[in-house]
């Protein structure tokens, strides 16, 4: 039997791996699942007895050069940072494009004022910056809480109750504020922490998380949107990479980011929870025709609202038009059937309302600014930096 990969990460980031790593490992005969957690002399113990021929490593932030030491000389794939580390290959989540992804869903919800709740990690620090660059234009009021002491939590859980600190913090943004909380366990707390406040979500504070974790967001009142990240696309690149590895261990390798593809909205931050009944009954007739080709004059028709109404009001608190709104809603689905599925161009476009392939080309590149073959080109490569 040829000598295994030894895969050395938290069962959150394994279960997220899981369904892409599966035919890898059948390929490469045999593996070995090691528990992060780990004192490191037991990790090294065993790594010198089970001798892999290449490692699969989570950068812990409170761990990272301890566990790097483990990798020696073996080949070895380091996920969760974007540093650049001789005889291996990095591979992230692109975290300053989540920021760029939660500050869009925001940019046209009818805030006061927009902030970020963060851990103090390297990551959260790229996501708050993503963030803060993208709505530099907004000229909205912006303000960055810190909240720390999660380091020896596990991520399901989330038993501290709100510190003081950030009790006075929410209290004083001015309403309607969106948050965006650097990871969902963050989001949870955060949710939490308004309602034992008093403070409604999302009328008063609308939050977005970041990864999309179901048995997190899904788990959280009200449940919790949050930035999408296409995991079965990076475990298929971590697959490649120690491919890569195995045949050429002393190649350069840039570091590889994978960008997010999306918001998934709920309830926490969500268009439908508009107050204005209007744009309630305009947005939900969008959202659940999403896949159909649908125009704005048979939307007011059906809904019987005059259209100069309908725009100004759209224009009054989304400061964009229905339009505009409705290609943003296609846009947002297709990005996500093209990171998550393999059907073609001409496939997406239909399942996402366009009347042809061409016709969601020219509205995608307009939106993200290329077009979606190459979204989903960077989306299945990683961007090196």
């Amino acid at each position: 039997m040829s000598q295994p990969i030894a895969i050395i990460m938290t069962e959150v980031f394994l279960r997220r791996l899981t369904p892409s790593l599966a035919s890898f490992a059948g390929r490469v005969q045999d593996y070995r699942i090691l528990s992060i957690h780990r004192k490191v002399e037991e990790l090294e113990a065993l790594i010198d007895q089970i001798k892999p021929r290449g490692i699969i490593l989570e950068r812990l932030p409170n761990r990272a050069d301890e566990l790097i030491k483990l990798c020696g000389k073996t080949p070895t794939v380091l996920l969760a940072t974007d540093d650049s580390i001789p005889g291996c290959v990095s591979l992230d989540v692109d975290d300053w494009a989540v920021g760029r992804e939660a500050a869009e869903a925001f940019s046209y919800a009818g805030l006061r004022s927009l902030a970020c709740l963060g851990n103090g990690t390297p990551y959260s620090e790229q996501r708050i910056e993503g963030f803060q660059k993208a709505m530099l234009a907004q000229g909205m009021p912006f303000s960055v809480f810190t909240e720390s002491g999660f380091d020896d939590a596990r991520y399901s859980e989330s038993f501290r109750p709100p510190s003081k600190k950030l009790q006075s913090w929410l209290q004083k943004l001015p309403k309607p504020a969106g948050v965006f909380a650097v990871h969902d366990p963050l989001g949870r707390y955060l949710c939490g922490a308004c309602s034992q406040l008093g403070i409604e979500v999302p009328h008063e504070v609308a939050v977005i998380g970041a990864n999309d974790d179901p048995l997190v967001c899904n788990l959280t009142y009200p449940t919790l949107s949050s930035v999408t990240i296409p995991w079965d696309a990076l475990g298929e690149r971590i697959a490649r990479s120690m491919d890569e590895l195995l045949k050429s261990p002393k190649g350069k390798y840039l570091p590889i980011c994978i960008p997010p593809t999306g918001v998934s909205l709920r309830h926490s931050a969500n268009h439908l929870a508009v107050e204005d009944p209007i744009l309630r009954r305009a947005m939900s007739y969008l959202t659940e025709r999403i896949q159909e080709p649908v125009s704005i004059g048979v939307m007011c028709h059906d809904l019987r609202i005059a259209r100069r109404t309908l725009e100004r009001r759209f224009k009054g608190y989304f400061k964009i038009t229905p339009w505009e709104m409705l290609c943003r809603l296609r846009v947002n689905h297709a990005k996500q059937l093209l990171a998550e599925t393999n059907h073609s161009i001409a496939g997406v476009s239909e399942l996402c309302g366009f009347n042809d392939a061409e016709r969601m080309t020219v509205v995608f590149n307009r939106v993200l600014g290329k077009p979606p073959s190459s979204f989903r080109k960077s989306i299945r490569a990683g961007v090196s930096f």
